[in-house]
């Protein structure tokens, strides 16, 4: 298969398009066929060589959907040619607001979703819904839960509560507009960019969300 492939973390962005050997389901895993990959900052701070723990070579890439093609021993829920969303966190753990001491995210130190193919356990990844998009469904994961659990998991935000969201423009304040308006919150932003500001504004759609 072809994958974008990180070789050297001392020249920023040292990326090749290669052929690599595809993923075979183990037992526990599914193999997915990509339809759509998302470019996450995650994956920018990787291939400059900023983030920490590089190894290469690697296949980066956190996000992404596709088609299941292939299913490990063990897996009975998931099947060939289901449509999936990947959620990229790997070995969360039993609590859902404390990541286990085994936590990773996919794409570093795990070949990601820069591929024609990724291999992932099979309950990484959930059904698409189909009133969105490849493109829309591969750009949610990662920054939609981080901005999920940050809000509600964690904050337990309820409506009338006041939210400061700092980095308007960016993926997870993006998310975080907008759930934080699905809960009835008055939110309050802010940006050093004006164009991010009236980004916020289309997304909030309402005098409510305050510069």
């Amino acid at each position: 298969m072809k994958a974008i492939v990180l070789n050297n973390i001392e020249d920023n962005y040292r990326l090749a398009v290669e052929e690599v050997p595809t993923p075979v389901a183990s037992e526990g895993d599914v193999v997915v066929k990509l339809k759509a990959a998302a470019l996450n900052r995650r994956d920018v701070m990787i291939a400059s060589g900023s983030y920490p723990g590089t190894e290469v070579p690697k296949i980066i890439g956190s996000d992404g959907a596709g088609e299941v093609v292939a299913v490990g021993d063990g897996v009975a829920d998931v099947s060939v040619g289901d449509e999936i969303i990947i959620n990229p966190g790997l070995n969360w753990g039993d609590n859902p607001k404390v990541k286990s001491a085994d936590f990773t995210i996919l794409g570093m130190p795990y070949d990601g979703t820069f591929a024609e193919f990724v291999k992932i356990p099979v309950e990484n990844v959930y059904p698409k819904p189909q009133h969105l998009t490849w493109e829309e469904a591969a750009a949610l994961p990662l920054s939609g839960l981080t901005g999920y659990r940050a809000l509600i998991t964690k904050g337990k935000v309820q409506a009338n509560e006041n939210v400061f969201i700092p980095g308007a423009g960016g993926g997870v304040a993006t998310y975080l507009i907008q759930f934080a308006k699905a809960l009835g919150a008055n939110v309050y932003v802010s940006s050093s960019q004006q164009e991010k500001l009236d980004f916020a504004l289309k997304l909030w759609s309402t005098s409510r969300c305050e510069l």
